[in-house]
């Protein structure tokens, strides 16, 4: 994506300037940040005098520069740390993929005496399954997964429920999650099925469903979406709430909405220090800096998600402090459903499933 490209290019022409004006000492750390694409507020846009958070961490601890890359999905993220070679020192995944690293070793302990600031982090958001001693985790974000679509080319009366992304009338111009855990979801809700089951039957029974939708897919696509539904390459897809509020921004015709009476994914990012860390007491410091009311608030005005921090929303557009999409009332929130870790032998089932419904169509690359 552009804006994922032009994140990572400035932060790699900094440090070029600083090497060849010889700002860099032998003493500064370089820490390594992997975050999802569009997922950080990285300065000043359409007017909108967004802060620049990796900027702001730089001023503030002008001995540490931060390398900040993106990834397109939880997926991505776990196979490129699972086959080692790499060194992050902060990463962010999702709850479910945040269960499958604390059991697979994957992640370090937090040293919480280096994030004082995760006192102002709602307790609503502490002792969850996926790290219930929160020994390794911070939350980031949270939010849902429901879908967008066109009003100009989507008629109202097909709105409302998950089989929107069924309908044969938009053949051609509907997208789809190109990883698992999503893509399966969305089936298990249509079908009544929890999110986390691991009954081979009603794991086949998702990937039918994801089957017979296969016809009217025009791409399984992540990053992607901003563009296909911003030129209207595309009408109708699933994505998360705080994705889609920017893309709305960017086109007004776009509107989002939560299925009426089906479940939904509700999430939660988390900052995590993985095993292959190099520089942990920095990578503290960062998710310390996170955390910090101002710097939260600004954040998530910029990405839409929800923070975790409420006393961010002082430092919010009260629009987006106020924001249905982004803070959905409780009643709404009660459909919901967490992911959690599936097995290894559910997962694999799972990705097998979803390789042989993605067979044969084109992906965006």
């Amino acid at each position: 994506m552009k804006k994922v490209v032009s994140v990572v290019l400035v932060f790699v022409l900094a440090f070029s300037l600083a090497a060849l004006s010889g700002c860099g000492s032998s003493d500064q750390v370089t820490l390594n940040v992997y975050n999802w694409g569009i997922n950080i507020a990285d300065g000043p846009e359409g007017g909108v005098d967004y802060i620049d958070v990796v900027e702001k961490f730089m001023e503030k601890y002008p001995d540490i520069h931060v390398n900040y890359t993106t990834y397109e999905d939880n997926e991505s993220l776990y196979t490129r740390l699972k086959n080692g070679g790499v060194s992050y020192d902060v990463i962010i995944p999702s709850d479910y993929m945040i269960a499958r690293m604390i059991r697979e070793d994957m992640l370090l302990p937090l040293d919480f005496e280096n994030i004082p600031n995760y006192e102002l982090v709602d307790e609503q958001f502490k002792n969850q399954p996926y790290d219930p001693e929160n020994q390794y985790s911070v939350p980031y974000t949270w939010g849902t997964v429901g879908i967008i679509y066109n009003t100009k080319y989507v008629d109202e009366a097909d709105i409302g429920g998950w089989d929107l992304l069924w309908n044969e009338r938009y053949a051609g111009k509907i997208l789809m999650f190109s990883n698992p855990r999503d893509a399966f979801a969305i089936a298990q809700a249509r079908l009544g099925y929890s999110f986390n089951t691991e009954d081979p039957d009603e794991l086949q029974a998702a990937a039918d469903l994801l089957m017979e939708q296969k016809p009217l897919v025009q791409q399984y696509v992540m990053d992607q979406i901003y563009d296909a539904m911003g030129n209207e390459e595309a009408w109708i897809a699933p994505y998360y709430a705080g994705d889609c509020m920017l893309m709305m921004q960017d086109n007004p015709d776009l509107a989002f909405y939560l299925p009426e009476e089906e479940s939904f994914n509700t999430f939660i990012d988390a900052m995590c220090i993985p095993s292959c860390a190099e520089n942990k007491a920095e990578a503290e410091l960062f998710i310390n800096f996170i955390c910090e009311p101002e710097i939260s608030g600004g954040n998530m005005d910029y990405i839409g998600y929800g923070t975790p921090v409420s006393a961010a929303k002082e430092y919010m557009d009260p629009e987006m402090a106020a924001s249905e999409i982004a803070y959905p009332d409780a009643e709404t929130l009660e459909r919901g459903e967490a992911f959690g870790a599936l097995s290894d032998e559910a997962q694999k089932l799972m990705d097998n499933l979803f390789d042989e419904v993605k067979a044969g169509l084109d992906m965006a690359g």
